[in-house]
């Protein structure tokens, strides 16, 4: 299994050869000017707060100027925190596991409240398959390590299929939807807004989403170093973060609109997607730190992770 894990990382430096160009130029000027770097995908309240561009005029009187960067995912995004590229992002709460287990300086600080339903199982819409329990000795294509990870393992273990009796095919969402479509495999697990864009593109049915079966967090990270030098900043940006999450849960249908020519989606689509996601920004509290690690101990027990975790050495907790 740590040949797993090795191969997970290299897929991780990978992607990080890819951001390497948009991101290296930045390092030279690090020296002469505060900066705080980001890194979003592309869906979120992350998404958001760049194309309101309030965060830049907030910081800019406290000396910083902000560095925006985009992953196609969660892996890669805190593979990138790891090596020092970004300060700051987001990701669901596999990820972080993942992270954390591979010696990453990861600090939880923030997270928003459960949204299960805002990742599922798909299988094609004339797929003979009804239930996660005949997903037993079939191939399913996901995105290694991240939330939807944890989706597929509980959803298995509730059907009383086990994780070793399905075949998982690591795919990125892109490469996944390919091959959902061309019947390469025979189910699909994947998040918003990638779950709403290929519900409404082919038709694809929903096996089950986490609904019952998984709490589906979304968590805000900072690098170690960047809590302990600028704490206040990392407050700014969540400052900010809650005042785009404020307007985003009053007026759905106005952020879909924005929203969407970014990412490349129509209307409908995000706005079915942005009902599905949670509202909130809020400090990480012990609760949320017992859910968060019982990820992590379900990972352990399947060998996904080398070694034992504890969140709470990791999380900045309410007041902290």
């Amino acid at each position: 299994m740590t040949r797993l894990i090795k191969r997970w990382i290299a897929s991780a430096m990978l992607s990080m050869s890819i951001v390497g160009a948009t991101v290296g130029l930045s390092y030279g000027q690090d020296k002469q000017d505060k900066v705080v770097r980001i890194g979003f995908q592309k869906y979120g309240k992350l998404v958001l707060l760049k194309s309101k561009g309030t965060l830049e005029e907030k910081l800019k009187s406290a000396g910083y100027r902000v560095v925006w960067t985009e992953f196609p995912s969660g892996p890669p995004l805190l593979e990138a925190l790891n090596v020092g590229a970004i300060d700051f992002g987001n990701t669901g709460e596999a990820p972080p596991i993942f992270a954390q287990a591979a010696g990453a300086p990861i600090q939880y600080v923030a997270y928003e409240p459960p949204a299960p339903k805002g990742e599922a199982i798909l299988v094609p819409k004339d797929s003979k398959l009804n239930s996660v329990a005949e997903l037993k000795g079939k191939k399913v294509a996901l995105n290694k390590g991240s939330n939807v990870h944890y989706l597929l393992v509980k959803a298995l273990e509730k059907a009383g299929v086990k994780y070793s009796e399905v075949e998982p095919v690591f795919l990125a969402p892109a490469d996944a939807r390919a091959a959902f479509e061309r019947g390469a495999v025979d189910a699909w697990v994947i998040w918003d807004p990638f779950l709403a864009a290929a519900e409404a593109a082919t038709g694809a049915r929903i096996l089950a989403d986490g609904s019952g079966i998984v709490l589906n967090y979304q968590f805000y990270f900072s690098s170690k170093k960047f809590l302990e030098s600028d704490p206040k900043i990392v407050d700014v940006v969540l400052a900010q973060l809650g005042e785009v999450d404020d307007w985003a849960k009053g007026d759905i249908h106005a952020v879909a609109e924005q929203l969407a020519p970014a990412i490349g989606l129509s209307v409908p689509v995000v706005e079915l997607a942005l009902k599905r996601q949670s509202y909130g920004i809020k400090p990480i509290t012990d609760s949320v730190i017992n859910d968060q690690q019982q990820v992590a101990d379900t990972f352990f027990s399947l060998g996904l992770i080398p070694k034992q975790i504890k969140i709470s050495d990791v999380a900045r907790r309410s007041g902290s």
